[in-house]
């Protein structure tokens, strides 16, 4: 029998007042073609070994091979070339001193150097920027003029790591002169510049980062026809994938009829896909971003249930059945709290028909249900968390640990027992990722949560920890804190990043891109949520094919 807290009719349950979703269900119709994808494949291949005798050509300078690295990388079809890439980074690397001793190379040519070789792992020392430095400390006249130079300098700094001052710097003076160089360049450059000073290559969606590339190099007059046709077919060729698995995603949300069930709550699936993607675009993991963004859409259903829908008792029963986990706790829960239990087991029986072990992700799911529960407790008893408490729950409500825990499930064949084994001891990398995540989230929804009354965001912890007033001045300053916060932990990644050992650099690789995705999303707000934000870019990633 379902409890009845009270007289069902008589609970108050405010409303999320969400958006509805963009969408509907017209991806559920979307198709798209397996002769297509074959013919789109086949040229592709053909294409694949044309570059890959380019990148292995012996006769090609090195610097020469680490402009064409880059590019395989922003035109978003490295991938295709690890190891070859790997073979070749690890030779340049050892050679790098000599060769940066011998050669007078520009701004340019340094700075991409070092962005590649950090970006894979190499930690090449920042001191190669004082050679343009001047007398007095700061960086030369001579550079605030060359545009491709600054550029890749303003990028490079987003792979610095702790007490790389040269690069804190860098940052501030790169930012200042492409902000002016923006206004005087050419539409095709300016363009480019102003969207990379809103988010940088490391701090964005690889597909939405490819494209743009794509079409910038398209505009270059010393572009590469047969490597600008490779990346738009292999574009072309990933977004029927993408259609397929949405439109699965879709046909299955539809007829789950969840989202008119729970209408309080967030409708998302596509938003749910397109985070899916952040962290792996590679067609080999299709089945672990459907898998992804189905748990996604069933984690924004509990969230919003625990904040604010639901009353504190519901909130504690539901917990308690998750804990349990047995269909017969169904008996004591309210009607529409059956209905998303029994969707929440459903999710996790299909994937155990089809032979997944999903005890570790279990166990992280019933741990962010229990945080969302002390979540709920403090927003019932009108209690503020200090700032450390506070980030010790909200670093498992971040789900930056549950969300990793279904995506192994879809990459059994390289993710294994070691590898959980690391992710359990809790690295700097995975702890920076959680953290970023709560925080990003945090600065955001500020506004929108005060609005619901909702429960204490890690801003609120911080000022009333600190004992400062409301005042918008304090209130910034707090904000700005946290934002630093957010920065340092960037280092903290970037840093594990280097040289890597105890793991794949495809793991870590993993959490920098989960953040990657969380920076784009919580740009200027929280596009999740106000998903309309994110309307042209689906558009872009799912419907527009690249004209060949």
């Amino acid at each position: 029998m379902a409890i009845q807290t009270q007289n069902q009719q008589d609970v108050f349950r405010p409303s999320g007042n969400y958006p509805p979703t963009i969408w509907g269900s017209s991806f559920a119709s979307l198709s798209s073609l397996d002769s297509e994808f074959e013919s789109y494949t086949k040229e592709v291949e053909i294409l694949k070994e044309k570059m890959k005798d380019v990148l292995e050509q012996p006769t090609k300078e090195l610097i020469g091979k680490i402009k064409f690295i880059k590019l395989l990388c922003r035109l978003g079809v490295s991938y295709h070339f690890r190891n070859e890439i790997e073979d070749q980074l690890n030779h340049i690397f050892t050679h790098l001193f000599e060769l940066l001793e011998d050669n007078d190379y520009d701004l340019n040519i340094v700075a991409t150097a070092f962005q590649i070789l950090r970006e894979h792992g190499y930690k090449m020392s920042s001191d190669v920027f004082n050679k343009f430095k001047d007398s007095d400390g700061g960086f030369k006249k001579t550079i605030t003029n060359d545009v491709k130079g600054l550029l890749s300098l303003y990028e490079a700094t987003f792979f610095r790591g702790h007490g790389e001052d040269i690069l804190d710097e860098a940052l501030a003076f790169t930012r200042q002169h492409l902000e002016i160089l923006a206004e005087q360049s050419s539409p095709h450059l300016a363009n480019y510049i102003k969207k990379a000073l809103v988010l940088p290559f490391h701090r964005n969606l690889e597909r939405l980062e490819a494209k743009k590339y794509i079409a910038f190099y398209e505009e270059e007059e010393s572009k590469d026809e047969t490597l600008l046709r490779f990346a738009k077919l292999d574009y072309n060729r990933l977004q029927l994938l993408y259609r397929q698995e949405l439109a699965s995603l879709s046909r299955w949300w539809k007829d789950s009829d969840v989202a008119e069930k729970l209408d309080y709550s967030r409708d998302r699936i596509v938003e749910a896909y397109m985070w899916a993607i952040g962290p792996h675009f590679e067609p080999q993991y299709s089945v672990s971003r459907i898998l992804v963004a189905k748990y996604i859409e069933i984690l924004t259903l509990i969230d919003d249930t625990y904040d604010g829908y639901a009353t504190i008792d519901e909130v504690q029963h539901f917990t308690a059945a998750i804990e349990r986990w047995n269909i017969g706790a169904i008996d004591d829960l309210p009607e529409y709290m059956k209905i998303l239990y029994k969707f929440t087991l459903n999710f996790f029986d299909e994937m155990e028909k089809d032979g997944y072990n999903t005890c570790y992700a279990k166990e992280t799911f019933k741990e962010m249900v229990k945080a969302y529960y002390v979540e709920a407790q403090w927003f019932n008893n009108k209690y503020m968390p200090a700032f450390d408490e506070y980030l010790r729950n909200g670093l498992v409500t971040s789900g930056y640990r549950a969300i990793p825990a279904i995506t192994f499930l879809g990459m059994e064949n390289i993710v294994g027992a070691k590898e959980i084994q690391w992710v359990e001891t809790n690295p700097k990398i995975i702890r920076a990722a959680r953290l970023i995540s709560r925080l990003r989230n945090d600065t955001v929804a500020r506004e929108d949560e005060k609005k619901k009354k909702d429960g204490p965001l890690s801003v609120d912890c911080y000022m009333n920890e600190h004992g400062v007033s409301k005042e918008k001045a304090i209130e910034e300053k707090a904000i700005e804190e946290t934002k630093k916060m957010c920065e340092d932990a960037w280092k903290d990644m970037n840093e594990d990043c280097f040289n890597p050992s105890v793991v794949p650099m495809f793991l870590l690789k993993y959490y920098v891109n989960l953040v990657r995705f969380i920076e784009y999303l919580y740009t200027h707000d929280d596009y999740y949520t106000y998903s309309s934000g994110l309307k042209d870019d689906i558009t872009s990633l799912f419907l527009e094919q690249l004209p060949l």
